[in-house]
């Protein structure tokens, strides 16, 4: 598939790189850009990429990264093993993924993303399957949306049509030098 131009830049913009195996737009933000994209399962190098919905606005990223330092994952995980109704629905929404996927090229015993369905592991692959896909299909995407605040509230993240417009930095905890 084609991308669009201006697409592609807003995604490099917001990934600070040249994006990889997209396929498409999967979402949009409410300012109109992408927030998830669809990738080929395999690299343009034959790599397998499992993330078949990858997130690439930086504020969600970072509201989602706020929920993960929290310790929702590990609640999300143990309660699997109590709710076998939740597990279900969990096990419906990994093979949704893995279906997904693979309708544009099998990659033979990889399993879903996210840590799906055996345990939370992240929640980006989690809420970009949900905005994916919609609301009812994955669980814990579904829980973690709601939690969030609407990130395109300031408008757009990166502006794809100004071209001296720099790539998103990434906030990086400062490193702490040694003896400090």
């Amino acid at each position: 598939m084609t991308l669009d131009p201006r697409d592609r830049r807003a995604v490099a913009l917001q990934l600070s790189r040249e994006p990889r195996a997209i396929r498409d737009v999967a979402h949009r933000c409410g300012c109109g850009l992408p927030d998830v994209v669809e990738t080929n399962p395999r690299l343009e190098d034959g790599t397998p990429f499992p993330t078949l919905y990858y997130l690439t606005c930086p504020r969600a990223a970072s509201l989602i990264g706020a929920l993960e330092s929290s310790g929702l994952m590990r609640e999300m995980t143990d309660r699997l093993a109590k709710d076998p109704a939740l597990q279900g629905k969990y096990d419906e929404a990994s093979a949704d993924y893995v279906s997904r996927r693979d309708a544009h090229g099998v990659l033979e015993n990889v399993p879903a993303q996210g840590g799906m369905p055996v345990r939370v592991k992240c929640l980006h692959v989690l809420v970009a399957h949900s905005l994916a896909v919609g609301e009812g299909v994955n669980p814990f995407g579904d829980e973690a949306l709601a939690l969030l605040e609407d990130w395109s509230r300031k408008g757009p993240c990166v502006d794809p049509d100004d071209p001296d417009a720099a790539p998103h930095k990434p906030t990086r905890r400062p490193r702490r030098e040694a003896g400090s």
